[in-house]
């Protein structure tokens, strides 16, 4: 179900980090990896809006996900050491949010080379 897109999104993500290397902000891989996603024609939606719901009422607070891929994936993006508790309980309230069933939290801040780690709800 998730393993040609899971493959492609992560030859993108290596794709990036082979370009790029180790050392820049989320928000240079965040470009990066969007304009790779274009390339490799993946679809996605960058920074899709997941409201969020309390006893049936919408709240005001919103998550905002680095990538949604083939509507069905969150793709969270990290520059960090390593990949903390925090970092996967982010993604999996993420996937609680949106009803999805996979989240990838890639770490662009790893070296040698950038890691991508499953979150399965």
């Amino acid at each position: 179900m998730f393993g040609e897109a899971c493959y492609a999104i992560q030859g993108a993500v290596f794709e990036v980090y082979r370009e790029m290397g180790c050392g820049f902000l989320e928000s240079v891989y965040q470009e990066c990896l969007e304009r790779e996603f274009r390339r490799q024609k993946i679809p996605f939606i960058a920074q899709q809006i997941l409201e969020l719901f309390y006893k049936g009422d919408r709240l005001v607070q919103v998550y905002k996900p680095d990538f949604v891929c083939y509507e069905k994936i969150i793709v969270e993006l990290k520059a960090v050491t390593s990949i903390g508790r925090e970092h996967e309980a982010q993604v999996f309230n993420y996937l609680k949010a949106s009803k999805f069933h996979l989240g990838l939290i890639v770490n662009f801040g790893h070296y040698p080379k950038a890691t991508v780690k499953r979150i399965i709800l």
